[in-house]
């Protein structure tokens, strides 16, 4: 039985627990903003537009082109008119 006692300095005390995410540097959120005239004019310059299509061509983010396209449907100037699990297409809405 002698030998069982571990000295407190042993490396099993500290196995297995890291922190992780805490103490470092904290992130900086990034923000995109798209240019809404830039946006209307690819969109208007085609029969219809991905989102993948409209991040490629005014070089952002698909997930802020999504935002616009998105919030563009809600005020009216797009809608959707096809495209399936995601991947819909939208066209200008005529005047």
């Amino acid at each position: 039985m002698a030998g069982t006692n571990k000295p407190s300095g042993s490396k099993d005390s500290k196995k297995g627990k890291k922190d992780k995410g805490e103490g470092g540097p904290k992130k900086a959120e990034i923000t995109v903003m798209l240019n809404e005239q830039q946006a209307m004019k690819v969109i208007q310059n085609s029969k219809v537009v991905t989102v993948q299509d409209l991040a490629r061509q005014t070089g952002v983010k698909i997930s802020a082109a999504n935002a616009f396209l998105k919030e563009s449907t809600a005020k009216g100037t797009v809608k959707k008119v096809g495209g399936y699990a995601g991947h819909h297409l939208y066209q200008v809405v005529s005047s």
